[in-house]
């Protein structure tokens, strides 16, 4: 069970397959279980490496405030201790934050990022969001997230249900100051007035009920390059929601740019 500390925290992942290093990295509240999916179809020609973020799963859970900086020296400190020195980055909401941060202040790790969601500010509603981990029981307020980050009516599915369970049942393990302050680190790192500069090639990919679709779109329109593709009939956790679209979303985009090995196109 590997754990890396060349931040100053425990920071847990797992490594998956090989080949090409691809680096996941979940949303708030989810953790590297959001990939899971992802993680199935892509180890057989990839190397994959699923992040548990601090406040999550199994990396440690601090109180003090911290900076969307220090979440992705959190990654890059995962990626050192595997030796990784270029990659392939997907990652949803706040993961998404952490991937196009990396890709704007080291370019030279990045062949490609998939960013879900997309935004370039964060999240809208902060103090609303942060009250809720103030006054409401953990388990009950992260469902009630993270059934605003799918599709209506996904959550009432028996798949459904069973997957967003999944995220809250160590509840009673987790820390609502921890999670609060990733939402707060997130807001607070805007980055829409770089995107200009943005080098290394971007998919933006949002569900059409995903709330930062307007985020999503324009952060693609702001890159050089930069592409976008709406998952029908999905939100913002469009990876579990819809995972065969998703893939082929990403099995396209990776291909066009020379990143996808030749097994991993059959299904796409």
């Amino acid at each position: 069970m590997p754990y890396s500390v060349r931040n100053g925290l425990r920071i847990h992942y797992e490594v998956h397959g090989d080949g090409p290093p691809m680096i996941l990295i979940h949303a708030n509240p989810f953790d590297r279980r959001l990939w899971m999916y992802q993680v199935a179809r892509f180890s057989p020609f990839y190397r994959v490496i699923a992040v548990d973020l601090r406040g999550y799963g199994l990396s440690d859970k601090p109180d003090a405030p911290f900076t969307l900086a220090d979440m992705k020296d959190d990654v890059l400190g995962v990626l050192a201790d595997e030796s990784v020195e270029r990659a392939i980055f997907a990652g949803v909401s706040v993961g998404s934050g952490i991937a196009m941060l990396t890709a704007l202040d080291h370019p030279e790790m990045v062949d490609a990022a998939i960013l879900v969601g997309g935004s370039s500010a964060g999240p809208r509603q902060l103090d609303g969001i942060i009250a809720g981990f103030e006054r409401e029981d953990l388990a009950t307020y992260l469902m009630s997230l993270m059934r605003g980050y799918v599709a209506p009516g996904f959550a009432d599915t028996a798949l459904g249900g069973w997957l967003l369970r999944l995220f809250v049942e160590d509840a009673a393990r987790l820390n609502a100051r921890c999670i609060a302050n990733i939402f707060r680190a997130r807001a607070s790192c805007r980055m829409t007035e770089r995107l200009g500069g943005m080098k290394p090639p971007i998919l933006v990919i949002n569900g059409a009920y995903d709330a930062s679709l307007p985020a999503g779109r324009e952060s693609a329109s702001l890159i050089p390059g930069g592409e976008h593709v709406v998952i029908p009939n999905t939100g913002h956790a469009c990876c579990i929601e819809d995972p065969a679209a998703f893939d082929s979303a990403m099995i396209r985009f990776l291909s066009a740019r020379g990143l996808a090995p030749a097994g991993a196109l059959r299904f796409a």
